[in-house]
């Protein structure tokens, strides 16, 4: 007999929800066929198993949470022991493995492998929707939110139930998978670090106006290139907001790298993808990385990769609007920036004349345990200084 576990595949990840599963109790399975799709609070990922033979036993019901260490489906192999032929393949095969882009080749596998996004299942789970009856017009067969929608009022005109499940969907919103592993990860962070933020504003004018001219010349780099390499350059001359705090040890680690986090807002909650060797990238490749990051964390197509070993995380919220806020921090990092809503306002410049300039204002949170308030006033002064003085950030990547 062999157990199939649920293995941390995360930076403090302690538990997960089960989406989906892609047996049944009696069915025959083969050495890493995926057998369970989890929901952590990073991305989905598949448990495959970790030999052939029968599914005996599954312990839980979709939609629960359990914990790292859980064993999930027993699978009856033909051995006496309970023992794996190998800890190595053990670990090997029971890890978690994250979901790839789908190719656009049919499936060739015996199981039935449905494809289609945490959200995506939420809604069909509030619908009260099999979400196996519904053929997916997305890529791959990929299953939509509209292809649950045209679903359930299809069965609206032969059923009632669905909009007594509706009228029950409109009163709560399930707390359980990613939602609730991103409250947990807040939670822990507002409990453990003492934050502190600083507001500040930074004038845009003429950094705008040297994206303008490298658009014209068909280099369309985005503020927000420039924001990622200022911010490693300004980690750079203050690297205590490039640390973590060892307090087992005593220590406080800096980085020797610029690993930044970019907050990301997605169907599914708020995702962290990483942009890795900032410090080694040109704005040109920060803007192509980027892009292609943000992306597969809407799309749900986050490895645990892409995910990992962040120093700093930045979050523009400008364009969804707002003149300021309180950013929690990615726990164990030290510090996080935000940047709002970018105005054209009057200023009265050196000369005292009036001028109209484009001013955004940010905010900048910080483990007050590991810095004081007068650094991160420097930091965030000298990275406001390059943004506000391109040819002066310019320089600094020659």
């Amino acid at each position: 007999m062999a157990e199939v576990k649920f293995y941390d595949i995360g930076e403090g990840m302690n538990e997960g929800e089960i989406l989906n599963y892609f047996v049944e109790v009696g069915e025959k399975v083969a050495v890493d066929q995926p057998l369970i799709e989890m929901q952590t609070d990073k991305m989905v990922a598949e448990i495959p198993s970790p030999t052939a033979g029968i599914i005996k036993a599954i312990h839980f019901d979709v939609g629960e949470t359990i914990t790292v260490g859980t064993t999930i489906i027993e699978i009856d192999n033909g051995q006496k022991n309970t023992i794996p032929e190998s800890a190595e393949r053990t670990e090997k095969s029971a890890a978690v493995i994250a979901l790839q882009t789908e190719q656009n080749t049919p499936q060739t596998n015996s199981y039935k492998r449905i494809l289609a996004a945490p959200y995506t299942r939420k809604i069909a789970r509030d619908y009260g929707v099999d979400i196996e009856n519904i053929q997916g017009t997305g890529p791959a067969g990929r299953i939509t939110e509209e292809d649950i929608h045209q679903f359930a009022d299809h069965s609206t005109a032969t059923n009632d139930t669905p909009n007594r499940i509706m009228d029950q969907a409109e009163d709560t919103i399930p707390f359980k998978g990613i939602r609730k592993q991103i409250a947990n990860k807040m939670n822990h962070s507002l409990k453990t670090i003492p934050h502190v933020t600083h507001f500040d504003e930074a004038d845009l004018t003429e950094l705008l106006k040297l994206r303008k001219q490298l658009k014209k010349t068909g280099e369309n780099i985005s503020v927000v290139a420039f924001f990622i390499k200022a911010a490693a350059i300004s980690l750079k001359a203050y690297p205590i907001f490039n640390a973590q705090l060892d307090e087992e040890n005593e220590v406080i680690r800096l980085a020797q790298d610029y690993h930044i986090g970019l907050a990301t807002d997605t169907e599914s909650g708020l995702m962290v993808p990483v942009l890795h060797h900032v410090s080694q990238k040109t704005l040109r490749e920060i803007q192509t990385e980027m892009k292609a990051l943000t992306k597969k964390a809407q799309e749900g197509k986050l490895s645990m990769t892409d995910v990992k070993n962040g120093t700093f995380t930045m979050s523009n919220v400008g364009p969804l609007g707002g003149t300021g806020a309180t950013p929690i921090i990615n726990h164990p990092e030290t510090g996080i920036m935000s940047f709002h809503k970018t105005k054209k306002m009057p200023v009265v410049m050196e000369d005292e004349e009036i001028a109209i300039r484009s001013i955004m204002n940010l905010s900048f949170s910080f483990d007050h345990r590991v810095a004081d308030g007068a650094t991160a006033v420097a930091f965030t002064n000298y990275f406001i200084e390059l943004i506000e003085n391109p040819s002066k950030l310019l320089l600094e990547l020659v």
